[in-house]
């Protein structure tokens, strides 16, 4: 599996505006092809530092569910938040949303990589879920439905 990937995209809004939905992990289900939903945990209602939330996943006939706790909050610029390593998944991933202001909008720009991950979840996520041994696709596409749903938020505001 790739252990760093990553995507952009220009997003037609501020970075203000799209602020509002990548920070706004209840509203992940809109643009992720592959989480279907978050929701705050333990109190936590906003990203900040320490708040943690839960996501639901589908991929295929796969199903599953990770704890993400926030590590940076730089709004309107920088989210990173990391998967909670804990049984029965022993691997962390830290995720990081940029968005840098444009002439026309905003470039956004979405990351992961790979913090730990034992050989052997490596090797049974490789073979059991394919498409996670190059993510770069996916997350061309998560990007393209956000702009979308942004844009689209955008021109009836």
């Amino acid at each position: 599996m790739r252990r760093e990937c990553e995507a952009t995209v220009i997003v037609t809004a501020t970075p203000e505006a799209v602020w509002a939905v990548v920070s706004d992990v209840t509203r992940v289900g809109e643009w992720s092809g592959e989480c279907r939903g978050c929701e705050w945990v333990e109190s936590a209602d906003r990203p900040r530092p320490g708040a943690r939330f839960r996501g639901r996943n589908r991929r295929g006939g796969f199903r599953w569910t990770r704890l993400n706790e926030v590590i940076v909050v730089n709004e309107p610029h920088d989210l990173v938040w990391q998967t909670v390593a804990r049984a029965p998944y022993p691997d962390s991933v830290e995720w990081h949303i940029s968005l840098e202001p444009q002439d026309r909008g905003t470039k956004v720009r979405q990351s992961f990589r790979v913090l730990h991950m034992p050989w052997w979840v490596d090797r049974a996520v490789s073979l059991a879920v394919s498409p996670h041994r190059d993510r770069t696709a996916d997350l061309v596409e998560d990007l393209t439905r956000l702009k979308a749903v942004v844009e689209s938020a955008s021109r009836l505001s």
